[in-house]
């Protein structure tokens, strides 16, 4: 706890927008929803990196908790709740899986981010193909009615239940990651990432260590997948669990600053206005592929004269006046 005191700037900045998000209008709110997604998402593939196991197929996990959550709430009329807990236990196993096998065959660095891209292709694949999720049509979440909706129970609402429903599990994501980087787990992990022979040789579990944040960060992703299933209301393989989806996850903790805190959350707040921004210049000027253009050069300067990201930088600068 005393470690999520000291991150008392960072949750103060949660309840000033959980504020602001009760005055904003819808496209600012849904805006906001979607930075908060990818802080979310960001904070849980960056969780992974924090032991030296990069992930390029995170949208695995996402994936299968979304359809977890709307197949289970939707066909079998489970409780939304339970639905999205089984969609974060599933996407924790299969993420188990995927390490055991990586430390079994001494998988490490980009072999093993080519294991969690097989894994997710062929897990795309697979939905692809069954009907049950209705394959590549799409799965269609039911209609609500507004007016006998309890988004409590439901887990479904406007535009303002989803930011701050985003803007809570963002809140309980940091918190949950604040704290095992600050416990022994995330020494384990720092150590392993730095050096895992050396981690070994001084006594360091690497597989139970390893095991551990996969499945963290993995049902964390599951739970991020499940309430975007809700708002959503359709799902497809492509676009849930896709490799594009994978890439576009980790490019916010890489731009706010790949390893700390609190840069998912900075990256995802330059990274998602640019990509909206990008978008509607392209569709204003018609152009095809300058939206991409622009969004890919301005990431690779920022890349290229922030190598370390934005949030390290903002904090170096800010160092030296806290000692004044």
């Amino acid at each position: 706890m005393r470690a999520l005191c000291s991150q008392w700037p960072a949750l103060a900045f949660f309840a000033l927008l959980a504020v602001v998000g009760l005055v904003i209008d819808p496209f600012w709110q849904s805006l906001l929803t979607l930075v908060f997604f990818y802080a979310f998402m960001g904070m849980t593939w960056n969780l992974m990196m924090t032991a030296g196991l990069l992930s390029l197929g995170h949208a695995l996990f996402l994936g299968l908790g979304a359809y977890s959550t709307a197949v289970l709430s939707q066909t079998y009329g489970w409780n939304p709740w339970l639905a999205i807990a089984a969609g974060a236990i599933l996407s924790s196993i299969i993420g188990v899986v995927i390490t055991w096998i990586g430390v079994r065959f001494s998988v490490k660095g980009v072999h093993f981010a080519l294991l969690t891209i097989a894994f997710a292709e062929l897990t795309r694949v697979i939905f692809d193909n069954w009907e049950l999720v209705g394959g590549t049509g799409g799965y269609f979440l039911k209609a609500i009615n507004p007016d006998t909706n309890r988004p409590l129970e439901s887990l479904r609402g406007g535009t303002l239940y989803f930011y701050l429903a985003f803007l809570a599990i963002t809140v309980a994501g940091y918190a949950i990651v604040t704290i095992l980087m600050n416990s022994r787990w995330g020494y384990r992990w720092r150590a392993l990432h730095e050096d895992e022979e050396a981690a070994r040789a001084l006594g360091v579990p690497a597989l139970r260590s390893k095991i551990f944040v996969v499945a963290i960060s993995a049902g964390l992703a599951g739970i991020g997948g499940g309430v975007m299933a809700m708002m959503q209301g359709s799902l497809f393989p492509d676009s849930i669990m896709g490799l594009r989806l994978s890439i576009e996850v980790l490019i916010a903790p890489i731009i706010g600053g790949l390893g700390s805190l609190f840069g998912p959350v900075v990256g995802a707040f330059f990274v998602v206005p640019l990509m909206e921004a990008s978008n509607v210049l392209g569709q204003s000027t018609g152009l095809f592929g300058l939206n991409t253009l622009i969004y890919g050069v301005v990431i690779l300067l920022v890349i290229t004269f922030l190598p370390e990201g934005i949030w390290p930088r903002v904090v170096r600068l800010l160092r030296p006046r806290e000692r004044k």
